[in-house]
């Protein structure tokens, strides 16, 4: 090979990147000792960023398209090697290919139970897992906050960055909401749009997008689950549930009376103590209810036309069947 042959060998003419991969995130152009010639090629595809970079330095980006490589196409890098009059002679420079396209179907999902401090069941450990999506918005930030010198960076490379950052917003979320257990598990769809907002600021930050995040369930300890299911039926009960006490401590009186082991004249004592407990107890369970009417100046929430309405506590448009407030917390 001549030297003309060998110095040609090292100009590269064409720059760009076919991703076959499914998580790559950033690939780093094979420079190889090779130089750019003037009136390269580069082709950006879609999907895709391209960044110089010079000596360290972020230089020239390039969105996707095809570009001629000359003066004009890179004014930073010019700038930075003192081109006063442009170039027109081999340069060398590192080129990245940043992907930005959606990584979808991440999952996430909390290691240890989280503690959340609710006003019925006093302080409980929950579990939660789900999935979410991101991609990356700004080349130029990821590039300088998380991506470093690597020739590749790939999913599997920050998605344990990210999950911890997903389980440390939903614990910050539940504890500024104050959202109760039960409003927790029954309203899904407004708890993940509150976490995405709290998350999608760090996000950004590193030079990314949160683009959807789902929390598909959220788990308690098996004593708050019994607690709920209780909760739940006593519910079911309504006005009925002081009768349905004194009807029970009523049964258990009867049962003591007819305990056949208390025999004697101490077993006829208890029967006749307990008989007339239980008749006390029947008279006062078959006593009327005196309802005392209370009088609730109610703040009805502002409706607009399409059947969405504003948060009566901090002015946020919900959705109209909204159970509480997606930015505050506020029951509706």
């Amino acid at each position: 090979m001549g030297l003309f042959n060998f110095i040609k060998s090292q100009l590269l003419k064409v720059v760009e990147w076919t991703d076959e991969s499914s998580n790559t995130i950033v690939y780093r152009f094979p420079m190889d000792g090779q130089q750019l010639m003037y009136g390269s090629k580069l082709t950006v595809r879609e999907s895709q960023i391209a960044v110089f970079v010079n000596k360290g330095q972020i230089a020239d980006i390039f969105t996707p398209g095809m570009y001629k490589l000359e003066a004009r196409n890179l004014p930073i890098l010019t700038k930075l090697n003192s081109w006063k009059y442009g170039f027109n002679s081999p340069f060398f420079s590192e080129v990245y290919f940043v992907n930005t396209k959606q990584f979808a179907n991440e999952k996430w999902g909390t290691s240890n139970p989280i503690a959340m401090r609710d006003k019925d069941f006093g302080t409980i450990r929950i579990r939660a897992f789900g999935a979410y999506s991101f991609k990356a918005k700004d080349a130029g930030v990821f590039l300088k906050e998380l991506f470093g010198t690597s020739s590749t960076f790939k999913t599997e490379d920050i998605t344990s960055y990210l999950r911890s950052i997903i389980v440390a917003g939903i614990s910050d979320t539940i504890a500024e909401s104050k959202i109760g257990a039960l409003d927790l598990a029954a309203n899904l769809l407004e708890f993940n749009e509150m976490t995405k907002n709290q998350i999608a600021e760090k996000f950004e930050k590193m030079g990314l997008e949160l683009s959807t995040l789902i929390v598909e369930n959220i788990s308690f300890p098996e004593q708050v689950e019994k607690a709920i299911d209780t909760r739940s039926s006593m519910g079911v009960m309504g006005d009925q549930m002081d009768t349905f006490v004194k009807y029970q401590a009523a049964q258990a009186m009867r049962d003591a009376a007819q305990n056949p082991n208390g025999g004697g004249l101490a077993g006829t004592g208890v029967g006749l103590g307990a008989g007339v407990a239980l008749g006390q107890t029947m008279a006062e369970a078959l006593k009327p209810t005196v309802k005392k009417e209370v009088k609730v100046e109610e703040k009805e929430d502002e409706t607009n036309a399409d059947g969405s309405k504003f948060c009566h506590n901090c002015g946020n448009k919900v959705r109209k069947n909204a159970k509480f407030c997606a930015n505050c917390g506020e029951k509706l």
